[in-house]
Parts: structure tokens; C-alpha cells; sequence
């Protein structure tokens, strides 16, 4: 008996059937069975689901007489199953990698429950995949198993029978099947959820539902979109022979109604002239089932009533009413806006001709996306070594809570903002154009960059058009006209920001600014940082910073952080970050994948953490600098290298153990080679290359240059006189600093000394 009864209906989904069911018997969990029904399919559905089942005995072929709609399919499905559990699954739609090995955990964690709910992703044919809305009801948060009454909550999800997994028994002994005709997965799941005696959740996107531009049922255009109301009415006869559900009356009927509303609403459901008899038969269906109680937002109160009334031209005319009304504000909204424009053009104009003011200096990180990087260690640092010198910060409204008390507050596009920049004597930013700025003599640019480069940037993307995307290569070099100072971490660096942005700047290698929190950070604010983040004591934290990658449309996942912690054990915890262009955490959170995405400083993730996984991210750089382990994961470094291109192979010269797998980052932390006397050297090798000014006084070194007109300035200390703070975690790194550092390989160093 298998553990899983994996159940396909197919019909008209030949281009995607092959994908579905690959994805079923690809997964990692192998203790099932395939069901896979051809409802006669006019397509070659039935030959795919043959083929599959000629090369694997797991896959089971059903071919149906005639076509009898979704419902009979997955009923002629169950018919066969011999699994401990059902699980539903559209042809067109897939598993997600390892989902059915995390179904089998959750369900003997949580003692086997009758359903066990699990999340789903909509995907779109343009490769953008959005994650369900109503997630937060999947919280694995509280006692469990449950009852629907305990999270009434459940019911706001979308109510298909594909989101969930069933214990056979139980529907077999309820007697549960799907009803032919549209809308088959409402009168199955209400009763499921209803009178099952114990669920689950699971918060981890299972499924990956695919939207197709054409040919899916909800996309069809039908007068079988009329089945809704006979698919209620089982609903409700469901509940009139069973007196203990009656309290799920008034929400099934809310439920109902917003359904109708969508059905009614959505303009490629309802053939042209059926839309008013569509409504005629809402209002009688409405007041059939109707039930005091059932509550709803005011939003909805008016969809409600005409539904409920059946005024079908009252309707019409409201919609009208409404698209003119948002078609005007659309016409008449960018007049102010323009206006508004105008008078800040106007009024930075006039700020330019008043004296600048040499006590003023104004930051701004890239994308005014708050208060952190160099630029914020720089402001620091100004506050300290010249306080006469009044510091303002660039940021959005939301993010100024995180700014320090001393400095002002500037709202991008504001005139206070436009002031500033017209009247203050330094500039100071990451981002490669200021925006709108006209800059005067005597006015001095601060550029910090973002990081030591390993993928090719600048003029060097003028040959990568999958990473220059959409870049204004002109506009690039008039903002690098206006660039004073390039700050710069290392020789590397220098030569390569001179050479792909040409300019009149002066370049000041001194080090990353941001790092010096490395060596003054204390052990007491490490452990604070932690407990913050919910790092357990005395785990080992590592934290993961994937790169984009240039070359793929929809960024995605490169690693199964919940296996890789499950196959470390309970020492071990990740701390995941995602690249800001994804959009989105990595993977849904646990108590061992910590989702740090939104945190907004880099350097504190750095500073709680006792390692480093990336890839090609310069955040492997600046970590080097604390003398904490580096490990990367470089499993497509050929992909990465044709889209983007490198200036040096971390292959060759990295900053710790190098794995090429999933399997073989779990080794290398299982074995201890992450943290062993290997990896120190490597990373003192590493280390002396691109970290020979990091010692923590890099931003006093450009305050001084800059601001106060210093020339003997704090050298800087060799890397093995130096001692950043250490980390917390339950680890003993072998460390790299009294390691002598070893010549780099010549050719490493021609390939990184030009560019």
C-alpha cells in the first residue's frame, strides 16, 4: 500500500501533461502511486499518460469511454487508489520539488489527519509566479490537529480539491465524491473541511497552479458556468440532513454569494445575453439559501444586494459608472502632477542660486530604500570626526524609523529634498545618477559603489544585453561626469570601476566603509542581533545571499533550505536572504529558515551569523573581511559566466569550500570542511586579496580626505594584526589570522588585475 495516491485528470493538456507528471514521479519521496486518467482526451493526453506508465509501474493509465468532465475523472481516480492519502493534482499544474516528502513529515507530525491543507503559487505564462494571498491561514503556529471550527479561517482559501491531501479512509467512509459539471471542487470541499475531525496545515507552497492565457475552464467562455448553482445546492443539502454543521449556514452563504458576484463579474465567463438571466437565477438561488448572520464587508454589501435582487441593469449602469469614473481620474490625475512638477523644477532652479552651505551634507542609499550601506557608515563616521557639519538622509517615509535621531529626515521629490541637493556642499551615494541633479561648483559627489565587482558591470555590459537589460549607458556616464570621489575596497576594484566608468573622478582606496562595524561591533550587540532574528543559543547560523541571475526571467530557488537543515540537524539554522530584484522571500519561514529578506541591514545578518552560502553575490567580499567562513554554492557558473560575465573564476581563487551541489553543501557542513584549516587558509589568501584596508577605520580615512582635507592619514592594519569581533554561534572556526597569506597564483592575479 503506498503512502501517496497521486490522482491526474487530463484532458485537452497535452503541452503540459508531460511536465505535470514528471514532477510527480521526480519527487524525492517515492512511496506512491500515479493515477492518471485520460477523460477522453481528442489530444495525445492518452498516449503521454501510456507512456509514462510503460517506463514506470507507479504510473497507473485510466482511459475513460467517453468524456465525463473533472469530477467522474477524479472519481474514476479513487476508485483505484490503494494509498494511505489522496492527492489531487490538474494536469496542467505541478508539484514542487520534495513536496511530497514534506506532506509525509507534516502528516506523521501532526498524527495523521483527515486533510492536511498545503499552499499553492499561481504561475504565469509570462514566468511570474505569486504566491497565494491568503497564505497567513496556513500558519503552522498553535495546536494541531484541529477542527475547522478552531480556524474558521480556512475557509477564505481557495476552495479546489488540488491545495490538500486526504486520508482515504475517511472519504471512503463519508462517502465523498465530486459532482460532474463546472465549479466540482465546491460541493466537495466544504463537506470535507466541515466534518473532517482533524486537520493540518502545512505553510509551503505545494503546487504551482498554472494560468493558462487560454483553454482553462475558469477562461472559457460557457453557459456550463450556470452549474455554480446547482453545485450550491448540493452544498446546502449537505448541510440540511446534518443539524451539527448548521452554524457554517450564514458563512456558506456569504461564500456563495461572492462567488456569484465573481462569476457574474468576470466578463470572459457568461455568453453575450445570458448575463441578466445569470442574475435572475442568483436572485432566486439567494433568496432559496439565504440565512441571517452571514456578514459582510461594505465593500461587498452592494455587490450583495443587487446579486441578492437581481437588478441586472442596475448593475450594468453602476459598473459604468464606475469605469467612467476611473477613466477620468486616470485623465485628470496627471494634471497636478504635472503641475506639481513644474513648480519643483522652478523652485530647485531658484535654490541653485543661493550660496551653497559648507555645513551641509545630504545620503542616500540606491533606490532611497533607507538608511544603510557605505553611504550610512560615511554619515556616521561624518557625525563623529565633524560635527559642525549638519547630515540629511534620502529615504521614503516608510523606511525613516530606521534612521538614526541626529539626521534630518528628506522625502524623495519634496522641495526640502530638492533644497538640499541644490544648497548642500556634499553629496554622498551608492546609486550610479543621482536623479534631477544639476551639479554646481564647489559641490562635492561621494561615490561609494555597491560592492567589490565579480560579475561584469559598467561598459563591460555593453556586450551582456541579458544583464544590461534596459540600461541607459548614456545616462550612466553623464552621472559618472558628475562623480568627485569613487570610494574603492581594493585594487581589483580600482582598476576595474576606472576602466568601465571612465571620469574625471578620484579614486580613494581605502576600504569598504560599511565593514568597519566588523571590528566595532562588540559580542554583546552579536548576541543582541541574534536573539533579534530568533537565533536559537548556541546555533550555528548560517546565513544565505543567493545573486541574481541575468539569464533567467523568474528568479527561483536555488537551494531546499527546510533539507538542507532537516539533514544538518537541530544545530544548524539558515538566515535567507533574497536578492532585492526577486520580489519576495526565498521559501516560506520555520523555526530553522528564518526569512530575512525585508531586514533592512546586510551588516547586522553578517555580524549574527557564523557563515556565509552565496554564489556570485559581492557580499562574499565584505564578509571575507570578518574572518568568518565562506562557503559558496556554484552549480551553474557556465549560465552565470555566458549572461553576465566574471573577471575572475571564484572556482579557482574562492574564499572557502566550494560545492557544486545541494548534496555537497550538506557535506561540507556535515564534514566540518566549511570551517577547517583548508578553508582558513583559503580565506586568508582571499582576504589579503580584496580585503587589505578593511580594519575598520575606512570611512574615518575618506571623512578625513574629503571633509577635513587630510593627507597623512590612519594606515591601514595588515590582516593578520587585525581582530573583527566573533561570532556567537556553537562553532570553533579555526581561525585564518595568524595564518601567514599566501601568494595569490599569477594567473588569478593578471585575470582580476585587468578588470
Amino acid at each position: 500500500m503506498p503512502r501517496f495516491s497521486v490522482i491526474v485528470p487530463a484532458y485537452q493538456v497535452q503541452a503540459y501533461l508531460h511536465e505535470c507528471l514528471e514532477s510527480v514521479l521526480s519527487q524525492s519521496y517515492p512511496d506512491l502511486e500515479l493515477i492518471a486518467v485520460d477523460d477522453c482526451s481528442p489530444d495525445a493526453c492518452g498516449a503521454v499518460i501510456d507512456e509514462f506508465a510503460a517506463r514506470d509501474p507507479r504510473v497507473r493509465a485510466v482511459h475513460l469511454p467517453r468524456n465525463a468532465g473533472l469530477g467522474p475523472a477524479r472519481n474514476a481516480g479513487m476508485e483505484r487508489a490503494t494509498g494511505d492519502y489522496l492527492v489531487f493534482l490538474d494536469g496542467d499544474d505541478t508539484l514542487t520539488p520534495d513536496t511530497l516528502l514534506a506532506l509525509a513529515d507534516r502528516l506523521k507530525e501532526t498524527g495523521e489527519p483527515d486533510v492536511l491543507v498545503y499552499d499553492y503559487a499561481r504561475t504565469h505564462w509570462s514566468g511570474e509566479t505569486v504566491r497565494n494571498r491568503a497564505a497567513a491561514e496556513l500558519a503552522e503556529d498553535g495546536p494541531a490537529p484541529f477542527r475547522l471550527v478552531d480556524r474558521p479561517g480556512l475557509l477564505n482559501l481557495l476552495m479546489v480539491a488540488w491545495n490538500k491531501a486526504y486520508r482515504r479512509d475517511f472519504v471512503a467512509r463519508a462517502g465523498f465524491t465530486f459532482p460532474p459539471g463546472y465549479y466540482e471542487d465546491t460541493p466537495w470541499t466544504y463537506p470535507v473541511l466541515m466534518t473532517a475531525e482533524s486537520i493540518a496545515t502545512l505553510d509551503r507552497v505545494c503546487v504551482h497552479y498554472r494560468q493558462r492565457r487560454a483553454g482553462g475552464i475558469l477562461r472559457t467562455t460557457s453557459e456550463r458556468h450556470f452549474d455554480v448553482f446547482d453545485q450550491y445546492d448540493r452544498v446546502f443539502a449537505f448541510l440540511d440532513g446534518r443539524p451539527e454543521l448548521e452554524r457554517w449556514r450564514p458563512v456558506l452563504f456569504r461564500r456563495m454569494v461572492d462567488h456569484l458576484v465573481t462569476v457574474y463579474a468576470r466578463r470572459d465567463r457568461l455568453p453575450r445575453g445570458s448575463r441578466a438571466a445569470f442574475l435572475r437565477r442568483a436572485r432566486v438561488h439567494c433568496r432559496r439559501h439565504r440565512t441571517p448572520g452571514a456578514s459582510v464587508s461594505a465593500r461587498a454589501r452592494v455587490h450583495h444586494t443587487l446579486v441578492r435582487l437581481g437588478l441586472h441593469r442596475t448593475y450594468r449602469a453602476l459598473r459604468l459608472a464606475a469605469a467612467l469614473r476611473r477613466r477620468w481620474a486616470r485623465t485628470a490625475r496627471p494634471l497636478p502632477r504635472t503641475l506639481r512638477r513644474a513648480a519643483l523644477r522652478l523652485h530647485y532652479r531658484f535654490q541653485r542660486l543661493l550660496p551653497l552651505r559648507a555645513d551641509r551634507a545630504v545620503f542616500a542609499a540606491h533606490g532611497d530604500h533607507g538608511h544603510g550601506g557605505d553611504p550610512a557608515a560615511l554619515e556616521s563616521a561624518l557625525r563623529e570626526l565633524a560635527p559642525h557639519i549638519r547630515t540629511a538622509w534620502v529615504a521614503r517615509p516608510g523606511c525613516h524609523p530606521v534612521l538614526p535621531p541626529a539626521v534630518r529626515r528628506l522625502v524623495p521629490g519634496t522641495a526640502a529634498h530638492w533644497s538640499a541637493l541644490a544648497r548642500s556642499a556634499y553629496l554622498v551615494t551608492d546609486a550610479d545618477v543621482v536623479p534631477g541633479l544639476v551639479k554646481r561648483k564647489g559641490q562635492v559627489l561621494v561615490q561609494t559603489r555597491r560592492g567589490t565587482p565579480l560579475g561584469h558591470m559598467g561598459l563591460d555590459l555593453l556586450e551582456r544585453p541579458a544583464a544590461a537589460r534596459d540600461t541607459d549607458f548614456a545616462r550612466l556616464l553623464e552621472g559618472v561626469d558628475q562623480w568627485d570621489y569613487v570610494v574603492s575596497a581594493n585594487r581589483h576594484s580600482t582598476l576595474t570601476w576606472e576602466r568601465v566608468c571612465p571620469g574625471r573622478y578620484t579614486t580613494l582606496e581605502y576600504g569598504r566603509p560599511r565593514t568597519d562595524r566588523f571590528h566595532t561591533a562588540t559580542g554583546a550587540e552579536v548576541a543582541r542581533l541574534r536573539e533579534s532574528l530568533g537565533v536559537p543559543e548556541g546555533a550555528v547560523a548560517i546565513l544565505y545571499a543567493p545573486a541574481h541571475r541575468d539569464y533567467r526571467r523568474t528568479q527561483r530557488r536555488l537551494l531546499d533550505l527546510e533539507r538542507v537543515v532537516r539533514r544538518l540537524g537541530p544545530r544548524f539554522v539558515v538566515l535567507a536572504r533574497a536578492h532585492h530584484s526577486w520580489g519576495g522571500p526565498l521559501e516560506a519561514a520555520s523555526d530553522r529558515v528564518l526569512d530575512v529578506t525585508g531586514h533592512p541591514d546586510v551588516v547586522s545578518l553578517c555580524l549574527a551569523s557564523d557563515a556565509l552560502v552565496t554564489d556570485y553575490s559581492p557580499l562574499m567580499f565584505d564578509y571575507a573581511g570578518l574572518d568568518r567562513p565562506v562557503v559558496l554554492h556554484i552549480h551553474d557558473w557556465e549560465a552565470y559566466e555566458a549572461a553576465r560575465g566574471a573577471y575572475f573564476d571564484p572556482r579557482v581563487f574562492p574564499p572557502g569550500a566550494v560545492a557544486g551541489s545541494e548534496d555537497e553543501l550538506i557535506d561540507v557542513f556535515a564534514t566540518g570542511r566549511w570551517c577547517d584549516a583548508r578553508a582558513a587558509r583559503l580565506r586568508a589568501d582571499f582576504r589579503a586579496r580584496f580585503c587589505p584596508y578593511d580594519d575598520g577605520r575606512a570611512a574615518e580615512r575618506v571623512v578625513r580626505r574629503v571633509v577635513l582635507g587630510e593627507t597623512d592619514l590612519p594606515p591601514a592594519v595588515p590582516p593578520d594584526g587585525r581582530r573583527p569581533v566573533p561570532s556567537a554561534g556553537a562553532v570553533s572556526v579555526p581561525s585564518s589570522l595568524t595564518t601567514v597569506p599566501q601568494q595569490q597564483p599569477a594567473g588569478v592575479l593578471a585575470v582580476t588585475d585587468h578588470g
